[in-house]
Formats: structure tokens, C-alpha cells, sequence
């Protein structure tokens, strides 16, 4: 059993000693556990290897995913595992007074990084911010950096990744800004598996289904930064 993941605090991260931890990869643990296969692999990849990593079998499973409709196409989902608004990491003190995605489409000058095809390099786009000033980057990192070095004004991803980033780097001098949910509501993430893996995807479900929203669930939720409120939304998704 192979499971696909990319550095993105606080679904998935690596430890100074090397450890692989997060939300996504201590659920699919617990997913594992459950289902009794005992010699699970962490593998880590880029997003833009996720699901092609699916199709041609190089793992099962992938960390969680926003189901848009164009990835359905390519992979089929879990129930969902989490909740979360999309964020703007930004400088500190928010030089350009950003708000979130219109604000910085508004601004004519504001340079946005995203990750290639990820769900935040769209909505950019869908709220008129110019691709000649989107930054496109391969990895959370690199993207982080483009902001704290002046290259950019603004990264987008959820609010929550940013969080746990800066939990990570308390050194930086940055500041998350929460995408307002009448701007663009918190969307749900997902377990991806290939076309056809029916029977594994609904043994998975099967465990989600019992596990989240149980006390463990939350205290494991707790420990990343979730709150009760974004777990009962994923609950209220059954």
C-alpha cells in the first residue's frame, strides 16, 4: 500500500528527524490500521504528480484533495476529510491591504503565487486577477518564499496550510489573510483513488464514516490547529 503525499503543513509534513506527520497522513494511518494492512508506504511527490501517480499505479492513495469536477474526471474521491477557506499568505502589516482574491485582482499591480493546477490557481483566475500576474510555482516552499523575498505579494492556499506554516517558521515576518466566505466558502478535501478502485474506496469510507467526529478524531484534529466548528463540517457532510 502505497500513499502519496506533498509537504503542506499541517496535512502533511517532515520532521527534523525525518518523520512523516500531519492530519491526512495520521488519518490514512488510522484508515490502514482499521482496514489491517500493516506495511503502509509514505511517498512523497509534487501535486502535480498526484493523480497521474494514481492512473499509472505508482500508489493507491493520495492526501486529501479539493473534489472539483475536472479531478473527478481523473480520479474518484473519499467522503470528506476536512473543511477549510482558502488564505493569502502576505508580508507582514499587509502592504497592499489585501482582503482576498478580488481585492488583489482590484489592486492592478499585486503579483499572486500559486501552485500549478492546484484549486487556488483557478479561483485566482475566476476572480479576474490577470495571469500575467500569477506566479505560477511547483511547491509550498518555494511559493512561501517568493512572498517573504519581495517576489510576490500574496500566496494563495488555505488558510490552514499557511497556518501550520508559520507554526513551523516562527522566524518569518508574514501574515495570513482569510479568504471572507461570502468571497469563496471553505471548500471540502478528499481522499483520491484511481477510476475503478471502488471496493478499497468504500472500505475507506467505511472507516471515515465511524472514525470522524469521534473524540479521537477531534483531539488528533486539535493537535494540527482544527477546530471543533471545522470538524462538525466535515461530520455534517456524511
Amino acid at each position: 500500500m502505497k500513499f502519496a503525499y506533498l509537504i503542506e503543513p499541517p496535512f502533511n509534513d517532515r520532521t527534523e528527524s525525518g518523520d512523516i506527520v500531519g492530519c491526512d497522513v495520521d488519518l490514512a494511518r488510522h484508515v490502514f490500521a482499521e482496514l489491517g494492512i500493516a506495511a503502509a508506504e509514505f511517498v512523497e511527490t509534487s501535486f502535480g504528480e498526484l493523480l497521474p501517480g494514481l492512473n499509472d499505479g505508482r500508489w493507491r492513495m493520495t492526501t486529501g484533495l479539493f473534489a472539483t469536477d475536472l479531478r473527478r474526471e481523473a480520479a474518484d474521491f473519499s467522503r470528506p476529510i476536512w473543511a477549510l477557506p482558502d488564505g493569502l499568505l502576505v508580508r507582514d502589516g499587509n502592504p497592499l491591504g489585501l482582503t482576498g482574491y478580488r481585492s488583489l485582482a482590484a489592486s492592478e499591480t499585486g503579483i499572486l503565487a500559486v501552485i500549478r493546477d492546484q484549486f487556488q490557481h483557478h479561483s485566482a483566475r475566476k476572480f479576474g486577477v490577470p495571469d500575467d500576474r500569477i506566479a505560477v510555482f511547483e511547491t509550498y516552499s518555494d511559493a512561501a518564499t517568493a512572498v517573504r523575498d519581495g517576489h510576490a505579494d500574496a500566496y494563495a492556499s488555505v488558510a490552514r496550510a499557511h497556518a501550520g506554516y508559520l507554526d513551523r517558521h516562527s522566524g518569518l515576518v508574514l501574515d495570513v489573510i482569510e479568504v471572507p466566505a461570502d468571497e469563496k466558502p471553505p471548500a471540502f478535501g478528499c481522499f483520491a483513488f484511481a477510476k475503478g478502485d471502488d471496493r478499497f474506496r468504500e472500505e475507506v469510507d467505511r472507516v471515515l464514516a465511524a472514525y470522524l467526529g469521534s473524540p479521537d478524531h477531534r483531539r488528533m484534529m486539535h493537535r494540527y490547529g482544527f477546530s471543533d466548528r471545522e470538524v462538525d463540517l466535515v461530520v455534517a457532510a456524511r
